[in-house]
């Protein structure tokens, strides 16, 4: 009923720049945080930057300064600006949102999805 697209994903050389995009789509009734995570070969899942629906961000040490987690409140897209890339950003980068999808009973149903992935590698 509610999905999430993420778009953006390629390969770019080192110092590049890369800007990732995620709509969500369905039965909205409204979204709380939304983010992005990211998973290389033989590791966990890792945070990369979340935003709230009010604004706040988080981000991990690794991406501090480098990228940026703007976010459409009114169009139900985040994205994430990726700038000064190295080569242990590759990884698939994942879309997530904690969205309250619409119920016909019961108003909303809070719900953590998650997007399919979009693969960023970055060369050296």
């Amino acid at each position: 009923q509610v999905q999430l697209v993420e778009s953006g994903g390629g390969l770019v050389q080192s110092g590049g720049s890369l800007r990732l995009s995620c709509v969500a789509s369905g039965r909205i009734f409204s979204i709380n945080a939304m983010g992005w995570y990211r998973q290389a070969p033989g590791k966990e899942r890792e945070l990369v930057a979340t935003k709230t629906s009010g604004g706040r961000t988080n981000y991990a040490d690794s991406v501090k300064g480098r990228f940026t987690i703007p976010r459409d409140n009114a169009e139900n897209t985040v994205y994430l600006q990726m700038n000064s890339l190295k080569p242990e950003d590759t990884a698939v980068y994942y879309c997530n949102a904690d969205i309250n999808v619409a119920d016909s009973k019961l108003g909303f149903l809070p719900t953590n999805i998650w997007g399919q992935g979009t693969q960023v590698t970055v060369s050296s």
